[in-house]
């Protein structure tokens, strides 16, 4: 594993390649990554090649019931991911170069569950279903919320894990596997728990970043229903006979886990300096808003300010709210799209910032905008139970999706650091969102604090370091590894106009 060959015999540098699998709940690509001493000695650089994109969303059915459920479509997601893997080899293959190892993050909470045998029990229903809308009261009265935050310091989000296996008719029998486990299980035959990912079932225990035998007991969980956890930068397993055959890629090329949560992979490619109180925002369908502490705080005043803490590469905490996201903006875009108005984001983007500040804003954070379907009149409704009006012009409706989200970080990162003692100096944006131009205008003057925006694939490189790490091709703790992330990518810097 730690022997690779050098490219055109010796005329370049050493460069060592990586498969890098990051599915989101809108999309997911196969990426081929290359790893390539700095100059002089300096940090690796790290390139990255999308080589296959497909795209992934939630599927509607009907349940036996005749209730309508939301699903992923795994088995598709996996056949995607099989071609993106037979692509990367073929790429690789014909510079002469050898893939090292293949690495899988996806979005957190969402399982798949599988019988002794292995076979899959579907559905493999999506967080935004409302299923979990009646096991909640069942759940908080086996374990009171305070409780609960004591031992798993997640903050109360109805599609979390525990409500969800709550939801279940049966568990006897049968394992769950996370969605970036499940597809590791495929590759491999083997099933581990990933510990970022494992963070967010809420049935990790903060403290101990074991499994907690406490919860299983009350909520009367299976022993064993997740396989044993399994920490970044260890492997699953090699490449099953069959996979190898379908991919191309040898038989003993290892399945790395990574911080399989992709916002765990997207932290720890934040290009915060050695020594840095990191405050960051993972900006996508979702964003996460937050600092990286190295324990967790699990006192009640977190828990009222409902702030999350899940483990992040090398043991460290995400301290973090999920706040409301881009999905606002990419749902309007699809209702806009079936009334026959195809509106290019940049257009739209540019018409916003037209407009003057201090215009209406909604909660972005509010469970109402969970489910897909007519985002523009459920803002609007939103805005008229604050006494305000939204006009249906789409720039009004996007400024006000954007404002309210820059509002909602800056009051998140504001909660933060009270919390938590940090005092930051500047906030990373990281993920698609940083190549908003307004929103990171807008958080900069909502936060008072410079805004750094990028990488935008921090996602995918947070993924890749880990696995050049785990395969010697860099050294070091997380401040090596951002180093690496400095190297390749320069962020953009937005500072807060004052009048």
């Amino acid at each position: 594993m730690n022997e690779s060959p050098s490219c055109h015999a010796g005329k370049r540098p050493v460069e060592r390649c990586f498969a890098a699998v990051d599915v989101g709940a809108s999309s997911g690509r196969v990426i081929l990554a290359s790893v390539s001493p700095g100059p002089d000695d300096g940090a690796p650089r790290v390139a990255l090649e999308v080589v296959h994109r497909f795209p992934n969303g939630v599927l509607e059915g009907v349940d036996g019931e005749g209730e309508t459920e939301l699903c992923w479509d795994v088995c598709g997601i996996f056949a995607e991911v099989l071609t993106g893997l037979a692509k990367v080899a073929d790429l690789a293959g014909s510079r002469g170069l050898r893939i090292e190892s293949v690495g899988i993050d996806t979005w957190a909470v969402d399982y798949g569950l599988v019988d002794s045998p292995g076979t899959l029990r579907l559905p493999v229903h999506a967080y935004r279903d409302s299923r979990t809308d009646a096991t909640v009261p069942a759940v908080h009265g086996a374990v009171p919320p305070e409780r609960l935050y004591a031992v798993n310091g997640l903050q109360f989000l109805p599609f979390t894990t525990l409500y969800q296996l709550a939801a279940e008719p049966t568990l006897e029998g049968l394992q769950a596997l996370l969605i970036p486990d499940l597809i590791a299980f495929w590759l491999t035959g083997v099933r581990r728990t990933e510990e970022t990912n494992a963070s967010t079932t809420g049935l990790l225990d903060a403290s101990t970043g074991t499994w907690s035998a406490e919860l299983f007991a009350a909520l009367r969980l299976p022993e064993g229903l997740f396989p044993e956890l399994i920490a970044p930068g260890e492997a699953y397993g090699t490449l099953l006979p069959a996979v190898a055959e379908r991919t191309g890629l040898p038989a003993d090329t290892p399945v790395v886990a990574v911080g399989s949560h992709d916002t765990a992979s997207a932290v720890a490619a934040v290009p915060a300096e050695a020594g840095e109180d990191v405050a960051y925002i993972s900006s996508g369908t979702w964003s996460l808003v937050g600092v990286e502490l190295d324990g967790p705080v699990l006192s009640e005043a977190s828990r009222a300010a409902n702030f999350t803490n899940e483990r992040g590469v090398d043991g460290t905490i995400r301290y973090l709210r999920n706040v409301g996201g881009l999905w606002l903006l990419s749902e309007c875009q699809r209702q806009w799209a079936e009334e026959g108005r195809e509106l290019p984001l940049g257009r739209l983007l540019a018409d916003a910032a037209a407009l003057p500040s201090g215009g209406p804003q909604v909660d972005a954070d509010s469970d109402e905008f969970l489910a897909p379907g007519n985002m523009p009149a459920r803002l609007a409704a939103a805005v008229e139970r604050r006494d305000g009006t939204l006009p249906g012009d789409p720039a009004a409706v996007v400024r006000c999706i954007l404002d309210s989200l820059a509002a909602a970080y800056a009051r998140t990162l504001a909660q933060a650091q009270a919390l938590s003692g940090r005092r930051p100096r500047a906030v990373h944006v990281v993920g698609g969102g940083s190549q908003n131009d307004l929103l990171c205008r807008l958080t900069a003057e909502a936060t008072g604090l410079p805004v750094l925006a990028g990488p935008v694939e921090a996602t995918a490189l947070g993924n890749v370091l880990v696995q050049a790490r785990a395969a010697g091709a860099i050294s070091g703790g997380l401040a090596a590894l951002r180093a690496a992330v400095r190297a390749s990518a320069q962020p953009r810097e937005y500072t807060a106009v004052r009048a």
